[in-house]
């Protein structure tokens, strides 16, 4: 496929990768921008709470990942409340302008699961105040359906919990979500590994958002090199349209005219 041939478009911006990544975890600056590099993705995500992006006195995720490069997602990753997650990203919008943003609302520490409740408050509280909002939701069509309603721009519901690993838990309810809702849907949270990048894409997905999986891995740059190609790959497969399962031996080769 011709690269741009099969965008990615959100709030009226189109992307020729699918891959999402995030500026976490990683042992330092210059090996985030040469996974980030490495993965080929466009859009990278920041956690305003954690990352530097306006203290010039100390290092800066700006002057390793070019903000006119690529394209800067703001997020309230670490925010437990709505009135948290609005009043960090008014902050983020005041330091770089950003508009289009990320937002997510935890419900506790220990499984960081999307607090539905306080994130729809805080959604109808951006949308407002004209953010275009890419929203963390938990697996539910309903929910995703009601956050676009209020004007989100992309649903990004959890495949498993943040950092698990544990890959796309529930494929039947991302898969419903993708048809309950028109705008893109991508699948944040929880992918491991090459493969399960693939299979979020095969479900017809719009794209995948991945941090850990690349930042943890034992290899970063190659392990990012791998997710592209497993999105690349994953969306190629959809778009061909798999083979229908069968309960029985279909042969390759036709049995009739045998000699």
């Amino acid at each position: 496929m011709v690269a741009g041939e099969d965008g990615f478009t959100v709030a009226d911006r189109t992307f020729t990768s699918r891959l999402l990544v995030g500026t976490g975890k990683y042992k330092d600056f210059e090996e985030t921008a040469l996974a980030i590099e490495a993965s080929g993705a466009e859009i990278v995500t920041v956690a305003v709470r954690r990352v530097n992006v306006s203290d010039p006195s100390q290092p800066m995720l700006v002057d390793y990942v070019d903000p006119k490069k690529y394209t800067y997602l703001p997020n309230t990753a670490g925010c437990f409340t709505a009135d948290d997650a609005v009043r960090t990203l008014r902050l983020a919008r005041e330091a770089g302008g950003w508009d289009l943003v990320k937002l997510e609302v935890l419900g506790d520490q220990k499984t960081l699961y999307p607090n539905m409740a306080e994130t729809l408050i805080a959604a109808e509280a951006l949308v407002k105040d004209g953010f275009k909002v890419m929203v963390y939701c938990a697996d539910d069509p309903i929910a995703a359906k009601r956050l676009e309603d209020m004007g989100c721009v992309a649903i990004m519901p959890l495949g498993s919990l943040i950092g698990s690993g544990l890959g796309i838990i529930n494929p039947y309810t991302i898969r419903l979500i993708k048809e309950a809702v028109s705008v893109p849907v991508l699948v944040d949270a929880g992918v491991g590994a090459p493969s399960e990048a693939a299979a979020a894409m095969e479900l017809g997905c719009d794209g995948v958002l991945m941090n850990s999986a690349i930042a943890q891995a034992k290899d970063p740059i190659r392990m990012a090199r791998a997710m592209k190609r497993a999105v690349e790959a994953g969306r190629e497969g959809y778009l061909a349209g798999r083979m229908p399962r069968k309960l029985y031996a279909d042969p390759s080769s036709p049995l009739g005219g045998l000699i």
